[in-house]
């Protein structure tokens, strides 16, 4: 459906579960990662991209401090106090919100409680955002019933802040930072340590498209947590603060001396690290052997040193490499599944996405979705 449509399905919805229209709306975007994963918490590069799939919030204010929150994609819905703020057993999807709330009160923001109804159309659990979508949403939302403004960095830390401390995922600062800060028309080039970035242009004639597996992931699991483990005990072990700090020739003078799991993460994030920089420099002209070099090797590195892949990511990995008009591929988000991204020439498209689509559902028995996307502007009100 096209925004206008959206609009009234979501307007129609809000008057039939509070008995009125909203007065406030907000929307953030998700994310897809060109090229760094797993390289943000190691406060490296990452090339980022937010998308044309957001979340939006519909909203009216309360007078009594109470948040009344429902959603259009998942079941259940919540109803908290501003004054005494929990965790849900029974829609955990709210957390979000509820952390989001709970951070930004003790930051010293002023919180008006509210009746809200949340529409996405990033997909859940595939690896491009959702739940920072719905953090950035909600945060706009509150500084627009406030009548405050937040410097979009303060806001997504404090959406980090969030996930890491109420909902209890350890992640890094890209998956925030990109859906607050997205840029209309471009990718981002974020350092990770420095909380700044600078837009990276995409050569004409070059799309990305989504490749979702359909292979739900998790990131709660242990999987992730023990990656970010390993490459903090890497870093312990060669003397500084943090894998970015390390160069390629550095590290190899030093990796026979370290645990080898801990040096194939190693390998694998100081290789990405770099592989940012190269895919941000390459990505304006859009040299196709240079882009799916760097491409390769970065799944390469995810399968083979990072071991974040599954059997269906190689799968979906065949059904892009094979496709028309591709150009590169890899993976996207913090892997395990969820979705990955290739780089297709603008007019092979629908070829691309038919092919893809016929070829892994023989593969795997699993129906993908395959869509292209573009960059799309960072957290506002709609």
């Amino acid at each position: 459906m096209n925004p206008e449509q959206r609009k009234e399905m979501v307007m129609d919805a809000f008057v039939a579960a509070f008995g009125g229209p909203p007065s406030v709306w907000s929307r953030a975007p998700g994310r897809v990662d060109l090229m760094g994963s797993h390289t943000d918490y190691n406060q490296g590069y990452v090339l980022t991209m937010t998308i044309d799939r957001d979340t939006w919030i519909a909203a009216r204010p309360r007078t009594d401090r109470q948040v009344v929150i429902r959603s259009l994609n998942a079941d259940g819905g919540g109803v908290f106090s501003l004054d005494a703020i929990a965790h849900d057993a029974h829609a955990s999807w709210t957390d979000y919100v509820r952390g989001v709330a709970t951070v930004l009160g003790d930051a010293g923001f002023a919180l008006t409680g509210f009746e809200g109804l949340v529409h996405s159309t990033v997909p859940f659990g595939s690896g491009l955002s959702s739940s920072a979508a719905l953090e950035m949403a909600t945060a706009t939302l509150f500084s627009l019933l406030g009548g405050w403004e937040i410097d979009p960095v303060e806001m997504a830390l404090l959406g980090q802040r969030a996930e890491n401390q109420f909902v209890g995922v350890n992640c890094g600062i890209l998956d925030q930072y990109s859906s607050a800060l997205g840029k209309e028309g471009t990718a981002l080039l974020l350092d990770c340590r420095h909380l700044s970035s600078r837009t990276a242009a995409i050569a004409p004639g070059l799309q990305p498209v989504i490749c979702d597996t359909h292979y739900k992931r998790a990131l709660t699991g242990s999987e992730y947590g023990e990656r970010r483990a390993q490459c903090e005990e890497g870093a312990r072990l060669l003397g500084v603060t943090a894998l970015r700090d390390v160069s390629l020739e550095q590290f190899a003078a030093r990796e026979a001396a370290l645990p080898p799991v801990v040096a194939r993460r190693c390998r694998f994030i100081i290789e990405e690290n770099q592989r940012v920089l190269d895919l941000a420099a390459a990505l304006p002209g859009g040299d196709p052997a240079r882009l799916s070099g760097l491409m390769a090797a970065s799944f390469a590195g995810a399968r083979d040193l990072y071991e974040i892949a599954v059997p269906e990511m190689e799968a979906m990995m065949e059904a892009m490499l094979t496709g028309p008009g591709v150009i590169g591929a890899r993976q996207a988000g913090a892997g395990f599944g969820g979705c990955m991204v290739a780089l297709v020439a603008a007019d092979q498209v629908d070829a691309f996405a038919g092919h893809v689509q016929n070829h892994y559902l023989a593969a795997t028995g699993l129906q993908p979705r395959v869509y292209p996307v573009q960059a799309a502007q960072g957290a506002g009100p709609l």
